[in-house]
């Protein structure tokens, strides 16, 4: 049987920004998308365009300079969220929102003050609001390694009747571990048999050190997106890192059978250049880009 194609959708320009400290400029966002581009990203989020003037223009910056992947920008469900990723990505050959609402019933208690009804609505309200606006509308069950596993597949039976076509359920703040993150992505797609009509995507922080074995896990479980960042950047600590779960598919295509457009030899230009525009430099110990991967003598 021939691997799955998996889609890479590359959060460095987004959720690699939130790293302490950090803030790209325009160009900065530009150079390391184009080298996303040529690395063989499918799909660059370039950032939360409504977070202020210059992450707009830089949004904006990336969507007219790159034409190969799809752009993508975060937005909550807030209709001057969604007007002001629509307005950055105006320049895209194509473009994505991605709509992050939280699931889990502690995020709604504390931080949403919601009660599950009224999120999905807002679920419904603000996917069929951006339906009209981008190319391909992307919806985020925020915390959703920590949801009730009824409610999220209601909620993303939601999304997809308003025109999701991308649904990410995520371990937001890196509490899975893989057989549990697996299994939850198996019982989510039996739970709301509409997901096997649109791709589901799988987005993992590495609170616990475990962001690429539950990215892995997702795969393995059906999981046709992986939301990665170049050398795991990100806030905390970090989120799942594109070179590991690359390398990892490569050296597993028969077993894990799955594979993605990415040209391995281009992860080291594109780590170095992420390395120095961001100001966190590679540990040697860093996998598959660090530099004590090339002595492969062993004791």
């Amino acid at each position: 049987m021939e691997p799955r194609r998996i889609t890479v959708f590359d959060t460095t320009l987004r959720d690699g920004e939130q790293s302490i400290g950090l803030a790209f400029a325009p160009d900065e966002k530009v150079a390391i998308a184009r080298s996303l581009e040529k690395l063989g990203v499918d799909v660059i989020e370039a950032g939360f365009p409504v977070a202020s003037e210059g992450e707009l223009a830089g949004v904006r910056a990336v969507a007219e300079a790159v034409r190969g992947p799809v752009i993508a920008a975060m937005a909550r469900p807030a209709q001057v969220d969604l007007d002001a990723a629509a307005t950055a990505l105006e320049g895209a050959a194509r473009s994505r929102v991605h709509i992050v609402l939280a699931s889990s019933d502690l995020h709604l208690e504390r931080k949403l003050q919601l009660t599950r009804p009224e999120v999905l609505e807002l679920a419904r309200w603000s996917v069929d609001y951006a339906s009209s606006r981008f190319d391909e509308v992307e919806f985020c069950c925020e915390d959703a390694s920590r949801s009730d596993p009824a409610f999220l597949a209601e909620l993303c039976e939601t999304a997809i009747d308003a025109g999701a076509v991308v649904i990410n359920l995520p371990d937001t703040v890196g509490y899975a571990v893989p057989e549990t993150y697996g299994a939850l992505i198996r019982e989510v797609h039996e739970r709301c048999p509409k997901l096997a009509s649109v791709t589901v995507a799988v987005h993992c922080h590495d609170d616990l050190g475990l962001a690429t074995a539950n990215t892995l896990a997702g795969v393995a479980a059906g999981a046709g997106q992986i939301e990665c960042t170049m050398n795991g950047l990100g806030e905390r600590a970090g989120n799942a890192a594109l070179e590991e779960i690359v390398a990892a598919l490569v050296a597993h295509r028969e077993e894990i059978g799955a594979e993605t457009g990415i040209d391995p030899a281009q992860l080291a230009a594109t780590s170095g250049l992420v390395a120095e525009l961001s100001g966190y430099p590679l540990s040697p110990h860093k996998p598959v880009v660090g530099s004590n991967t090339g002595n492969r003598t062993s004791r």
